[in-house]
């Protein structure tokens, strides 16, 4: 009668032991350090982000007034072609991370982050991010980028090539100076760049 409690024992502890081996297996996909994802996204010519500018109508001109369709000297014309207005070169954290970020202002006057020749690790819930937090070097910049003011842009399209991430019409680029390869499942950077004006 002991021998066949102890068996019970020894085979639930068993069945209980394979089922958190599955879920941490599950949890940590380290698998995913293997598999490469490559994305090979060229430039858009204008972005998908919706605007949150207000529509304005024309108002009919008052008697004898001047025409007003000539632009204003104030206005900034929108670029035929699409500019880099910053950028930054990838340093590594706590994998192996190269390439560059640059935010683009697109022909219709929206902006989108580009990663360009991107090679960092796979792994489980990437994330690209902008954040106001300094990028450092070594591990005390692995952990930094959810200290203060961030924005997840999207989940990480692929772990290699070029892709690019439209910015959403109310984020103010120029408040968050820093991209990281942001793993939100373990709270840490891949790797990161601070973005410079040009």
């Amino acid at each position: 009668m002991e021998r066949a409690t102890r068996k019970k024992w020894w085979f639930a502890a068993v069945v209980a032991g394979l089922a958190v081996a599955t879920a941490g297996l599950l949890w940590f996909k380290p698998w995913a350090l293997w598999v490469d994802e490559t994305v090979n996204e060229a430039l858009p010519s204008a972005s998908t982000a919706p605007s949150t500018a207000p529509s304005t109508a024309p108002s009919e001109p008052a008697q004898g007034a001047p025409s007003a369709s000539a632009t204003p000297s104030s206005a900034t014309p929108e670029p035929a072609v699409p500019v880099t207005v910053a950028q930054g070169t990838f340093i590594s954290h706590e994998h192996d991370t190269t390439g560059t970020a640059k935010i683009v202002r697109l022909t219709d006057g929206t902006h989108t982050l580009r990663l360009e020749g991107l090679d960092t690790s796979n792994g489980p819930d990437l994330r690209v991010w902008l954040s106001d937090a300094p990028v450092k070097e070594g591990k005390a910049g692995w952990g930094v980028f959810d200290d203060g003011k961030y924005v997840n842009l999207a989940k990480l399209k692929g772990n290699k090539g070029d892709q690019n991430y439209p910015l959403p019409a109310d984020v103010d680029w120029s408040k968050y100076p820093s991209v990281s390869i942001w793993c939100d499942r373990f709270d840490v950077s891949f790797g990161a760049a601070a973005l410079a004006r040009v």
